[in-house]
């Protein structure tokens, strides 16, 4: 059974605003800021983890939220490291990393993790986007969106209505709004 309040689980106010566009009102969200370290391993393997912590902490009902960026070039890397890289190397340094390569191809891949409550196993929800790599290309506001080209556009030229009717999070919360409009 669907939950009549969600616990979203991020302290980005851009991804909020995002989340709450695309869902609109199928359940009320309350955006929760949490520090939750993440474990090393595959996309599903941290949702799920995060998700366990984070319904642990607030105790009751909780959405987080992982995305990837995974560069074809590089069998997958940066992946769910890409805030990390993002931090440490910057968009332009992001370009480098494949400058050697003739394949700038790229995955946008987002899960949502659903969690009932503590104890509770998390369901995923996974959207993915295949594009490429350029450089920086719009506002640079919001993480790797100015480097990531889709169908001619980088996410942040996009008309924020076109980019969440089409992107990896619209993807992956697609499948969310399903299920907590039929469970």
């Amino acid at each position: 059974m669907p939950p009549t309040e969600l616990n979203f689980i991020t302290g980005n106010t851009n991804k909020l605003a995002e989340v709450q566009s695309i869902l609109g009102d199928t359940v009320p969200l309350r955006s929760r800021s949490l520090d939750l370290a993440e474990i090393q391993g595959t996309i599903e393997d941290i949702s799920k983890d995060k998700c366990r912590r984070a319904a642990d902490l607030v105790g009751g009902p909780v959405l987080v939220e992982d995305t990837c960026l995974a560069f074809a070039a590089l069998n997958g890397l940066p992946g769910p490291y890409i805030k990390w890289f993002l931090e440490a190397v910057g968009h332009d340094g992001l370009n480098n990393l494949l400058a050697a390569y003739e394949d700038k191809r790229a995955e946008a891949i987002c899960t949502f993790a659903y969690c009932a409550g503590p104890g509770s196993e998390p369901l995923i929800f996974e959207g993915r986007v295949l594009g490429k790599i350029v450089p920086a290309r719009g506002p640079l506001g919001f993480g790797w969106d100015p480097i990531f080209e889709y169908m001619g556009e980088t996410y942040a030229e996009m008309e924020k209505v076109k980019k969440n009717g089409l992107s990896h999070r619209f993807l992956a919360l697609a499948k969310l709004k399903d299920w907590l409009q039929h469970s």
